[in-house]
This record gives C-alpha cells, sequence and structure tokens, in this order.
C-alpha cells in the first residue's frame, strides 16, 4: 500500500511571473534524458578521483562497505525526493528549501536546508576551480616538461573567467548542452582512470596498510575518509531543482521521466565510482594521489586526455551547481531587497559569484581537505538523512515497518558521517595549511 503524506494547510506560494524569470522554473520543456545528463554531471565530479584516496584512509573492508551502503543509501534518498517533489495535488516543490518549509515550517525550513544547500553548492563550486585549474596545470606540465613554470594561481583565474561567460546562460535548460558533454566526459575520464590504473600494473612497493603512523592519525584519517565518500554523493542539492525544468500534468507527472533519468544516471554513477575506486587503490595502495589522475604519469597522451576531459566535466558541473544558487541569489534580492529583475541584477550578481569562488579556490586550494571537510559537514546531511527525515515527517510510515526502519537507518548512517567527516576534514586541512604559501 502506498503510504499517503499527511495533509497540510497550504504549501509555500510562488509569484508566477517571478518565476518565468528565475532560472530553475523559467523554462520547463526537459526531457528524461536531459534529467540523465544532468544528474551524471552533478553526481560523477571531482570526488570520483578521490575515491581511491578514500580507500586508502579506511582499507579494503570499510572502504568497499562504505562505498556500496552509500550507493544504496543516496539512490534510496534520490528516490524520496524525486516522490515528494509533487506530493501535494497541484504543487511542485521546485527548489529544496521549498521541500524543507513544507515539512518544517516556512522560517525553520529555510533555516535547516538552505544554509547546508548553498554550502554543498557553493563549496562544490569552489572545489572544482581547484580541479579545473589544477588539470589545466598537469596539461601544460605533461606538454611542455621544460617549459617555464606557471603558478597555479593563474590556471585557476583562467578557469573561472571561462565562467564570467558561461555563468549568463539565462536557465538551467540552457546549460543542457554542456551538461552533456560534461557528462560524457565523466564517463570518459572515469574509464581512464581506472584501466590506466589496471594497465600500470600492482606497483612492486604497493602496501594496504595505514598512511599514517601513528594510531592518532590513523583514525583522524579514517574520518576523512568518510567524508571523501559523502562528498561523492552529491546530487540531491540540485535534484529538485533539475525535476523542475521537467514539464508535468496531472496525467503525466514530472517524476516519471525524472525516475527514468535518475535510473540511467546511478547505473553511470556505478560503472565510475567503483572500478576507479578499487582498481586506483588496488594499483597504488596508501601511496595513492588525493585525484588519482596525477598518480598517473604515463602514457603522457592518456594523462593529457583524462586531465582535458575532467576539465570539460568541471566546467559543465560548475554549472549546474551554480545555477540553483544564481536562482537564490536572485529570488533573495528581488523578493525580499525589492530589486527589479533585470539584466543588470543578473550581471552583477552571477558575475560576483563566480569572482568569490575563484578568490576562494586561490587561497584555499586543498583538494583532500575540502573534499573530506564538505562531504561530512554538508553532503551527508543533505543527501543521507534530510530526505528520510522529511519522509518521516510528512509521510508518517507506520512504526517498526520496512519504510520506517530504512528511514531511520540511513539517518543513523548520515549522523556519524556529518559528526566524524569534517573532523578528518579539518586535520587534514590544518596540515596543508602549515606548509601552504598564498598565491603559490
Amino acid at each position: 500500500m502506498e503510504i499517503q503524506p499527511e495533509k497540510r494547510e497550504s504549501a509555500p506560494s510562488n509569484d508566477d511571473s517571478l518565476n518565468d524569470w528565475l532560472p530553475i522554473t523559467k523554462s520547463r520543456n526537459a526531457k528524461w534524458w536531459y534529467s540523465a545528463f544532468h544528474n551524471v554531471t552533478a553526481m560523477v565530479g571531482a570526488g570520483v578521483l578521490g575515491l581511491p584516496y578514500a580507500c586508502s584512509l579506511l582499507g579494503w573492508g570499510p572502504g568497499v562497505a562504505i562505498m556500496v551502503l552509500s550507493w544504496v543509501i543516496t539512490f534510496y534518498t534520490l528516490w524520496q525526493m524525486v516522490e515528494m517533489h509533487e506530493m501535494v495535488p497541484g504543487k511542485r516543490f521546485d527548489r529544496y528549501h521549498e521541500l524543507g518549509q513544507y515539512a518544517f515550517g516556512e522560517k525553520l525550513g529555510l533555516w535547516v536546508v538552505v544554509p547546508l544547500q548553498l554550502m554543498c553548492e557553493v563549496g562544490v563550486d569552489i572545489v572544482y576551480v581547484v580541479t579545473g585549474g589544477t588539470s589545466m596545470k598537469k596539461i601544460y606540465n605533461v606538454l611542455y616538461p621544460d617549459g617555464k613554470e606557471i603558478r597555479s594561481t593563474w590556471f585557476y583565474v583562467a578557469f573561472g573567467a571561462l565562467h564570467f561567460f558561461l555563468s549568463h546562460l539565462p536557465s538551467f535548460n540552457s546549460i543542457t548542452a554542456i551538461s552533456f558533454f560534461a557528462a560524457l566526459m565523466s564517463l570518459s575520464y572515469s574509464t581512464i582512470a581506472w584501466v590506466a590504473s589496471v594497465r600500470k600494473g600492482v606497483q612492486p612497493t604497493v602496501s594496504y596498510g595505514p598512511r599514517s603512523a601513528t594510531p592518532k592519525a590513523q583514525v583522524f584519517d579514517f574520518f576523512s575518509g568518510l567524508g571523501d565518500v559523502a562528498f561523492a554523493f552529491a546530487g540531491h542539492n540540485v535534484v529538485l531543482e533539475i525535476q523542475a525544468t521537467i514539464p508535468s500534468t496531472p496525467g503525466k507527472p514530472s517524476k516519471g521521466p525524472m525516475w527514468k533519468g535518475v535510473v540511467i544516471a546511478y547505473l553511470v554513477v556505478a560503472a565510475c565510482y567503483f572500478p576507479v575506486a578499487f582498481c586506483g587503490y588496488l594499483v597504488f595502495g596508501n601511496q595513492v594521489e588525493d585525484n588519482v589522475l596525477v598518480s598517473l604519469e604515463k602514457p603522457a597522451y592518456l594523462i593529457v586526455a583524462a586531465n582535458a576531459f575532467v576539465l570539460v566535466h568541471v566546467i559543465g558541473s560548475y554549472q549546474v551547481f551554480a545555477m540553483p544558487v544564481f536562482d537564490m541569489m536572485e529570488s533573495f534580492l528581488v523578493k525580499q531587497m525589492h530589486f527589479k529583475p533585470s539584466l543588470m541584477l543578473r550581471t552583477i550578481t552571477r558575475t560576483s559569484y563566480v569572482l568569490f569562488t575563484m578568490l576562494v579556490a586561490i587561497t584555499l586550494p586543498f583538494f583532500g581537505g575540502l573534499l573530506s571537510f564538505l562531504g561530512g559537514f554538508c553532503f551527508a546531511p543533505t543527501s543521507y538523512y534530510i530526505p528520510c527525515i522529511i519522509w518521516l515527517v510528512i509521510y508518517k510510515p507506520k512504526r517498526f515497518s520496512l519504510s520506517w526502519f530504512a528511514n531511520y537507518i540511513c539517518i543513523g548512517i548520515g549522523l556519524i558521517l556529518t559528526i566524524l567527516g569534517p573532523i578528518g576534514g579539518m586535520i587534514s586541512l590544518i596540515h596543508s595549511s602549515q606548509t601552504f604559501k598564498f598565491f603559490s
């Protein structure tokens, strides 16, 4: 029997004219494959390149268990969000915070969801500036081994400069072509990463023991590994916004095509995540870098191709995560600050956002530490257990039923990731910052 949501007095109202201007709801003509492209682009990002490193922090047994559990749990919670998008007849929850407001109340829902969602989306874009700049530098170093040394800062600036232009595309649907190529590239570089690792073969000096020498450091490494895995499952922060671009009628609700795209996307996620994580760790052991492509030095043409694919992917993924942020910023400025919707407003807000993410990336270019901290602190709540809490609040499944147990198990695992992941990430950031020179 299908669980029915508890009736509520009202859902948050929307200004239709403003929705016609905001980037999330401006266009609602997406197809199911748009959902697949956007979800793959959102999910298979920089996090996949850090999964072998995460396994080296966790070890074989815990690493495999946590990877499989994370895939299953986040697949389940993503299904919940797709189902809840139109659970109120005649109403669509086009944004994550609107769903939170319906479950927890208008004010509390905003405070529960918006800070975490913003930290996730802005944090991912900062990591992607680091990833894109690092890939550009790697390509340069491989092609010109004897060339003049160029500071990483300039590569971050070059990556950010591109987004000063791309960020002015008006709506989520307008970045579909970019998202398609980004999704294709994510599958390509993931395949290169694990195939090249297998071809390289298990290294003669490989060791699967702890990365750190002391028990205390090993515990913090384990915490950091949990955060790295949590970061890899990031699609929940944009899933409702993606679904908002799909047309919906009472006879053909948007959850049908959306779910079809999500299933395809999660199959692609499995095809990318598990081979990269396990093959990379198998080959390099506890010496694997926090970006597995850095561990692969030969053949040169393959490394250049893989990093070029990464670059194209993070260009698209940056936009997928930026669009909901643009939507929030522009909605706030129009509704709360009473600015007039205009091209000038859009230009200033989006240019300022790109500049901010670029400057923070230049200041804190710590790939591994950022992944772990953001994964535990932001992504674990929004991907692992906030959907479950909302489901329990709204649908109220029978106590000790399968749905009741499933949701509480997800909440428990998510809370562990939220508590432990940021600790490891913060320790890693502190260690990295001790030897770092700003704007180097």
